[in-house]
């Protein structure tokens, strides 16, 4: 391994970092599609890296920059979904105990729990690559393939079962219509065609299930209290090594997502939301590292980062403990440690901005915001789609149900796929 090497890799940790602060503070832009985007351009950026680093270096640089920028995503883009209700794919279920934190005038402990969680998720799933290298190799994986669909059926069944009586109807329904709303996103309706390019229809579609409602059933007269930044109260270590369980599960199965994985491995730590949201920050974060582990083993991309991984390494990191796959680890760890301060940093930038302003201005202005976001990315059609899956996202709320239930979205298209729908 050439020592030069680490140091080319760290600094362009360092690059991606700023992609996925960028991608996870701006609603709409997800990380995936900045990769897409580095693959399109990929012959020009091979071109320029090539006057400043060896040429057969280039590949790997690329594909750090990449895998850093997913993982300092994976960190940040909690602080959106709690200040403002736009919930990344990874952060549907954070979205409800963050927003309650908020209203608490604890927003900063909701960001610090995540960061946490994050961080304990990252740190763990890379203790763990190796060995679970090994363990596919050694017949888990073909194992884990075969039972991807049952796997996800149970955690349908976790989500309805934790309701009682009536209210078990009603989660049922919201799970099978979020689910034909989210198929249909995914699969039927044409691509938007949006004025900003590489829109996607999962924005409009978690947006209107469940940022929007949060914020239309939220009191108008009142005030978002001054935020506090009561530190000494976040005791997220446990919750997020929880996490680290579910996230193997989420970086193997397709289709995955941390909120379908926290619904089958047990979506609540206890009654504070500080460790709810810990654990399913714990899970999108180690859910990104185990994604890397599968590609290496399987050539299987899990995400639309690692699908771009896949095409430029090639298999270059095949094998057990192989030293690319190495420095990817170590590629992890770093963009994990700016992940951490820059969700501290943005959060505490964003709880103070918004400290004080009254609840039905915040709320019109957010509203509008991501009308116009949606506008642009995805055209009538992400327009349609939002109203649509608004109207479904204030159901729960009149039926006194969970809003959890409506992560059918992501869940049951994963399992029609599956099954061969």
């Amino acid at each position: 391994m050439e020592p030069e090497l680490i140091i080319f890799i760290l600094v362009m940790s360092m690059a991606g970092a700023g992609i996925g602060t960028f991608s996870g503070l701006v609603p709409g832009i997800h990380v995936n599609t900045l990769a897409a985007l580095m693959l399109s351009f990929y012959p020009a950026i091979q071109s320029g890296l090539s006057s400043f680093f060896p040429a057969h270096h280039v590949p790997i640089l690329v594909a750090s920059c990449i895998i850093s920028a997913a993982v300092v995503h994976s960190f940040v883009t909690f602080v959106p979904s709690v200040f403002l209700g736009a919930p990344d794919p990874d952060e549907v279920m954070n979205i409800l105990p963050g927003h309650r934190l908020l209203l608490e005038g604890r927003g900063m402990a909701a960001v610090r729990a995540s960061a946490i969680g994050s961080a304990i998720g990252t740190i763990a799933a890379v203790c763990l690559a190796v060995p679970m290298q090994f363990l596919v190799a050694n017949g888990l994986g073909d194992y884990l393939e075969s039972v991807t669909a049952v796997v996800l059926m149970i955690a349908v069944a976790a989500l309805i079962l934790r309701e009682r009586g009536t209210r078990m109807v009603w989660a049922a329904v919201l799970i099978a219509l979020s689910g034909m709303l989210g198929y249909a996103c995914m699969f039927i309706i044409p691509e938007p065609a949006g004025i900003v390019p590489g829109g996607t229809l999962l924005f409009p579609l978690l947006t209107g299930l469940f940022g929007i409602p949060a914020l239309i059933l939220t009191p108008k007269n009142s005030s978002i209290p001054e935020q506090r930044d009561d530190r000494r109260s976040i005791t997220a270590d446990i919750p997020g090594l929880r996490g680290v369980v579910a996230g193997a599960v989420a970086g193997w199965f397709p289709g995955m997502t941390a909120t379908s994985a926290a619904a089958l491995c047990g979506h609540s730590s206890d009654n504070r939301p500080e460790n709810f949201i810990a654990f399913v920050s714990s899970i999108s974060s180690a859910a990104a590292v185990f994604a890397v582990v599968t590609i290496s083993m399987t050539g299987k991309a899990r995400s639309g980062t690692m699908m771009v991984v896949g095409d430029i390494l090639g298999g270059s990191m095949d094998g057990v403990g192989n030293n690319i796959f190495v420095l990817m680890l170590l590629c992890i760890l770093s963009a994990a440690l700016i992940g951490y301060f820059v969700t501290i940093y943005s959060g505490k930038w964003m709880s103070g901005a918004i400290s004080n302003v009254k609840m039905g201005s915040f709320s019109r202005v957010v509203i509008t915001a991501m009308i116009i976001l949606v506008t642009l990315m995805t055209g009538w059609i992400g327009l349609f789609v939002l109203a649509t899956s608004t109207l479904l996202g204030l159901v729960p709320t009149s039926a006194n149900v969970s809003r959890v239930h409506l992560s059918g979205c992501l869940i049951i298209p994963v399992i029609l796929l599956r099954l061969g729908f």
